[in-house]
Order: C-alpha cells, then structure tokens, then sequence
C-alpha cells in the first residue's frame, strides 16, 4: 500500500510510523486508519514507534470526515448489523510487536485510544490526553473500556472518560497513564533508545511474553469489540451526537438534552 496520510520509516529493527496530516492535528479519516492498520499488519520492525508530525500525537476521527458524516454514509447502520472490533484496533491489539508510543502533543479522542493500545507510552512535556468521545455523545473504542482502567486504576478510568477532561504530562505520569516524560526535542530519541533496547533480544521470546501478556491481562477483544461497535450504532443516531458534532464545528457550548 502506498501511504499519503501516516509515514513508515524502518530505523534498522524498529520501524516508525508517523501519523502525518499536521494541517488537521493529525486527525484520523478512513484513509488513516487503513494506512495505519497496513503498516501494523505488514511490518517486519522487532519494534515499533508510533508518533504524530508536530504540534500534536493524534487529535481523534476527523470531525469533518468522518463523524459528520457517519449518518448520511450509513455507518451507523452498519455498525449495528454488523458490530465488529475497528480494523486497526484489531491490528494494534492482537500484534505480537511491542508497540511505544511517542507521544509528542495532543493524544485525544481516537489517538488516546491509539496510546493506551500501545504496550508503553512515553511522553513530551507538551503531551495532552483525553478521552472526549462523552463530549460527543458517544462513547470510547475498546481500549478505554479494556486497558485504561488496567493502567490508571478504575476511578482515574471513570474520571477520565465520564468527564471527558484533558490532562498534561504530569499528571498522565502521576497516574500511571504514562512511563516518562522527557523534554520535546528529547522525546524521539528517548522512545528510539528504549525501542532499540527491546528490539536487540531475541525476538521470538520478545513476541512470546507480548502474546503471554494479552492471555494473561486482556479481555476477549473480539466480544468487546461487537458491544461497542453496536453502540455506537446506536449512538450515532441521537441528538446529543448531532448536538455534539454541530456544536464543535461551530465553536459554542453543547446543549445535550439526554434523547
């Protein structure tokens, strides 16, 4: 596949995947997420390094693209006949590749998603996270519902996606959401040396306790993924989403009225 939305860079055995549409914050549209599903699938990286072009890490589905159009495309339809885990999560939580994500600014949304789903995160001090699909009368993809609480505890979890609220740096690293937080300019090469680190063992045992890792602590993603498919179904149909997405494309407080 050739790639006009993310960049593939193989850096001897770590391979970087860069999500690259810095003009949109790196927002994802059906193109990216298909790009970013090859690149996971197809990789022969021993590690791999997600980042996003600067300012931000990844700002979420492309309002524009995708969810302001999901009624008139008939994606909610869809979800609902046939609820299914979303491709790339299916690619990002079942490869046995360690997964680092470099988080170099804004990771909400979709691109928390796209953190939490990665094994380590490590981020910039000008890193932001949030979960703000409840911001859009919607709610998160299955990493939210199955790694957050894993990695912050369930009250943290529950706050951060009832909410919908944007934390720092600092505070992702007070509560477990992340492993460091280093400088900018330091954050790539930071995320390459641990990269690199992992990539030198043997790769077949490195692969081995991924996979032990997912029987031991994940749940069964294909189930979870189908329950929340299904909702969203149902999500996409209300007013609060509509209200939600009329709301952000027109710079004014929501009025969410529960329908």
């Amino acid at each position: 596949m050739r790639y006009t939305e993310i960049r593939y860079e193989p850096d001897g055995d770590v391979g970087v995947i860069t999500l690259d549409r810095p003009e949109a914050r790196n927002a994802l549209t059906h193109a990216t997420y298909a790009e970013l599903e090859d690149a996971v699938r197809t990789t022969q990286a021993r590690c791999l390094v997600i980042t996003g072009a600067d300012p931000a890490f990844c700002s979420g589905d492309d309002v524009k693209q995708v969810m302001a159009t999901a009624q008139r495309s008939g994606a909610a339809e869809r979800l609902r006949a046939q609820p299914a885990l979303t491709p790339a999560a299916d690619a990002l939580l079942n490869t046995d590749v360690p997964v680092i994500a470099a988080v170099n600014g804004a990771a909400v949304g979709w691109g928390m998603e796209l953190a939490v789903m990665s094994d380590i995160r490590i981020a910039s001090d000008k890193a932001r996270f949030g979960e703000l699909f409840v911001k859009r009368g919607l709610c998160c993809d299955v990493p939210g519902m199955g790694r957050l609480a894993q990695l912050v505890g369930r009250a943290h979890a529950s706050e951060l996606l009832f909410t919908g609220r944007v934390i720092g740096a600092d505070e992702a690293l007070r509560i477990g959401l992340v492993s460091q937080v280093v400088a900018h300019d330091e954050l790539m090469p930071s995320a390459m040396a641990l990269a690199s680190e992992i990539a030198s063992n043997p790769p077949l045992a490195v692969q081995r306790m991924k996979a032990g890792l997912r029987k031991a602590l994940d749940p069964d993603w294909t189930e979870l993924g189908a329950w929340v498919s299904a909702s969203l179904g149902e999500l996409f149909g209300t007013e609060d989403h509509k209200e939600g997405v009329a709301s952000f494309l027109e710079k004014r407080e929501p009025r969410f009225v529960g329908r």
